[in-house]
């Protein structure tokens, strides 16, 4: 018997089904705001809503949209000056602003590592890495999350160049990476590192410049990805290094190339949101202080097969297990008015399925406290 092709299709829609993990698209929610990226609440700061339209208003803006690829009729001289700006700002050499982490993290790895190169990525690294692996030419493995013995077998073993991948803030564990030891291993063994920065953007560094920067670890690495549509409030990445890689990915990252360049109002917002950063050094030490809060309420927390994982980030992570259980937790928060949303295989490894609650400077001490307490009697409830 011959199936259609939409018959096939269908057939692995209904596979995922029948798992517990068919996806969906929901319109954004009313409820009290405990999944989204927007750290530092700048995505709905009205100020700085404010401060980016006025600014816009004193540029020279022929058009609504970027109306072409950066090297066609996309580059705005606003772009230019944000470019350096953001060079400066990260201390680097040179900069390049692309229109979204993905594209960026997926350009990088498919253009710069070669035939006969190596990738050695963690395990955990966001799904736009792997993507840019898999494109690669170059080998490509996996080392266990975090582990050094394991990385340092890989490197001794890889050939050609060898470029090693990893997160500052993991963003399905929250958890951060040793990265002055990884430093000293791709030192020791002339490896490249390149580092996503997404989850750190903003919040770290006393203008925002992330992790990195904030632990004087930024020197000596070849490429540090900065995204701009979670701790920033907007959109697009850019990647800083060398001017020699810039220029590279200018000639021959075909994502960069073949696209249409980021409109104005996005890197208005971009530089604007550092700006703010930098004029409000409260926040992301409000931001910490609501972490702080999250954690020590449930610092006593115990349960044979619930924990919550180990994180000084705003990404909280509470390891319930299993597909059906993890959406019946996250659909009893969202009643009780939490948006918190259940991450499932195969987003995660199978058995590994997890809440991810994302803590914001606009989450109250109350909705803390009332969200922990529900988090210990859901779990009670779902040992019996």
């Amino acid at each position: 018997m011959s199936f259609t092709l939409l018959e096939k299709l269908t057939q692995q829609l209904q596979k995922r089904s029948e798992a517990g993990n068919l996806r969906s698209l929901k319109q954004q929610s009313v409820l009290k705001d405990f999944c989204s990226n927007d750290y530092l609440g700048l995505a709905r700061n009205e100020d700085l809503e404010n401060i980016i339209f006025e600014k816009i208003k004193t540029l020279p803006q022929p058009h609504l949209g970027a109306t072409g690829s950066r090297l066609i009729s996309g580059t705005h001289i606003y772009n230019l000056d944000l470019e350096n700006y953001l060079a400066q700002l990260f201390e680097a050499e040179a900069c390049l602003i692309f229109n979204s982490g993905y594209q960026l993290n997926s350009a990088i790895l498919s253009t710069i590592p070669q035939k006969g190169d190596t990738i050695l990525c963690d395990e955990l690294i966001h799904a736009s890495l792997r993507e840019g692996a898999r494109l690669s030419l170059a080998n490509k493995f996996y080392f266990n999350h975090s582990d050094l013995e394991d990385l340092e077998k890989k490197i001794q073993k890889a050939s050609g160049e060898v470029f090693v991948v990893i997160e500052t803030v993991y963003s399905m564990d929250g958890d951060i990476a040793p990265i002055p030891e990884i430093k000293k291993l791709c030192k020791k063994y002339n490896a490249h590192l390149i580092v996503d920065e997404a989850h750190s953007t903003g919040l770290y560094g006393n203008k925002g410049q992330g992790y990195l920067i904030e632990k004087e670890l930024h020197q000596d690495i070849f490429a540090r990805i900065y995204t701009f549509g979670k701790g920033i409030g907007g959109h697009g990445a850019c990647v800083v290094g060398s001017k020699v890689l810039i220029n590279y990915l200018i000639n021959f990252a075909r994502a960069f190339i073949y696209t249409t360049a980021l409109p104005l109002y996005s890197l208005v917002h971009i530089r604007e949101a550092f700006e703010h950063i930098a004029q409000n050094p409260t926040l992301p030490q409000n931001l910490h202080a609501k972490i702080s809060f999250f954690k020590n309420l449930l610092s006593d927390f115990k349960h044979d097969t619930i924990f919550l994982k180990e994180s000084s980030s705003p990404i909280q992570i509470l390891r319930v297990g299993g597909n059906e259980r993890t959406k019946v937790f996250a659909q009893e928060l969202q009643t009780l008015g939490f948006d918190i949303r259940p991450v499932l295989s195969p987003t995660v490894k199978s058995g590994e399925e997890i809440l991810r609650i994302c803590l914001h400077i606009f989450n109250n001490e109350d909705d803390i406290k009332y969200l922990t307490k529900n988090i210990r009697l859901i779990a009670s409830r779902l040992s019996l």
